[in-house]
This record gives C-alpha cells, structure tokens and sequence, in this order.
C-alpha cells in the first residue's frame, strides 16, 4: 500500500513581503532572478541603464505576478546615482531585504589590444558598481539587523581566462568584497555570499564566435550551457530564510566546468 500526502505550511524560499533590489535586471540573469523572486512573493525594485525598451517589458511581466514593482534608471558605476536610486526606493517601498549586484559589461579584448578605458569602464560597472550598491544599503541592513547580499562573480573570477584581463579582474575583485563585507556584517545577521556562473545562455555568450562557443562547450563536462533560471534558483535559495547560516561563500553553477 502506498500511502502519500501533500506538504502543508509554508512554502519553501518564500520571500513574500520581502523587496529586492536587483541590479541590471531588464534582461537576462537579472530578469530572470527579478521573475523568480517575484513568483515567491518579493517585492520588486529593478535597476537598469540606457535599456528604456527592455525594462518597461520587464515591468509589465513582473506586474503581472501580483507583486510591487518600480523600475529605476541609475548608473551603477556612479556612486551618487546609486544613493539617489537607493533613497527613492525606501521611499518608494519603505525598506529593502535582499540586494542582488548582477549588473556588468564585457569589452574582450587581449591584453595586448585592451585600453585603460576598457578596463576602467568594467571595473566601474561590475566592482565599484556593487560597492556603491553594497555601501547604499550597508546602514539600513546594519540597522535592521537583517539582509541578504548576492554578487554575480563569474568562473573566471576564479580561473581567469584570455582576453578577458578587465572582466575576471572585477569578478575576482567581488569574490573579495564578498568574503570581506560577510565579515564586516555577520554580527548583523546579514550574509553576503557570491554566486560564480559559468557558461550561460544569454544575449552575452549568444554573441560569442561559433568556434568559441563550441570550444566553450567542449570543456563541459556537462556537454551543454546552463539556463538562466539555473542561475535565478540558486539566487533564490540564497535570498530566503533556509539560507540564513550561509554567508562568505562563492558558489559555483558551471556544469563541474571549473572542478
């Protein structure tokens, strides 16, 4: 006789009455987190930059899911701006839980060809742009003794890669900042912690060269690319309650890519 039943209480990850700022959040990881976070009941605050089209699209889905949702243009790499965007959406939503630094850029070049704008222009984005984000919600987690920090690193972050000088720099430089700021902030109840992806499906390894792209899937042992809700689900797990004793780390979704 096989006996089964349904799970009762509730459920698992959720975030609801919980609000999210997610950076760089008009298309792909950042999208797709804003979704996953919204389906388990967050609140939604998005950030994104000269991407007008992309984030009133994403607004109209995530409104769709019964959830509050703003979207706020802000230059990320300006520390002003991110102060400016943090301080309307207190006002807007009336306090923040859960802070997602996805926004970044690539500009590939060997380092033989790359300028120091090349690298300047990423670091500011994807390094400084978390501190200033991380720095805007800094006191207020402090001061309600809770909140969760996610930072999109990169498997590159830990291995490096060719051609890759500014953007593995800046993800290597998370990774740092996220075992630094765990420390600063664990007495708090707060953890930070850094998700490392490998290769993804996103308008970003979609511009990839073909033979880039098949060499790319060669090296996983996984023989394929992950998804973005790969990435969204493990964001989500991160940002609820059953994680509340994870805090430091740097977690790898890459198909065993980097083992």
């Amino acid at each position: 006789m096989t006996l089964c039943s349904k799970r009762r209480g509730s459920i698992m990850f959720e975030l609801t009455g919980k609000t999210a700022i997610i950076t760089g959040a008009s298309r792909g990881i950042g999208k797709e987190i804003a979704m996953k976070f919204a389906k388990q009941g967050a609140n939604i605050a998005f950030l994104h930059f000269m991407d007008e089209e992309n984030a009133k699209q994403t607004q109209a889905e995530l409104s769709e899911l019964g959830v509050k949702v703003c979207g706020y243009e802000c230059d990320v790499a300006d520390f002003e701006a991110c102060k400016a965007a943090f301080d309307k959406i207190i006002e807007d939503f009336g306090e923040v839980h859960i802070l997602v630094n996805n926004a970044g850029i690539t500009k590939d070049k060997l380092m033989l060809q790359m300028t120091e704008s090349d690298f300047d222009a990423v670091i500011a984005v994807n390094l400084k742009g978390a501190f200033n984000m991380t720095k805007a919600v800094y006191q207020h987690f402090m001061k309600k003794r809770r909140g969760r920090i996610i930072n999109m690193s990169s498997i590159v972050g830990l291995t490096g890669n060719a051609g890759q000088v500014n953007y593995s720099s800046s993800k290597a430089g998370l990774i740092g900042m996220t075992k630094s700021v765990a420390k600063e902030l664990g007495s708090r109840n707060v953890t930070v912690n850094a998700i490392a992806p490998g290769f993804i499906k996103t308008d970003m390894t979609d511009a990839m060269p073909e033979k880039a792209r098949e060499a790319a899937l060669a090296a996983i042992p996984m023989k394929r690319m992950g998804q973005v809700d790969d990435i969204a689900n493990l964001a989500v797990f991160l940002a609820s309650d059953e994680a509340s004793y994870i805090s430091g780390e740097v977690i790898r979704v890459d198909g065993a890519l980097a083992t």
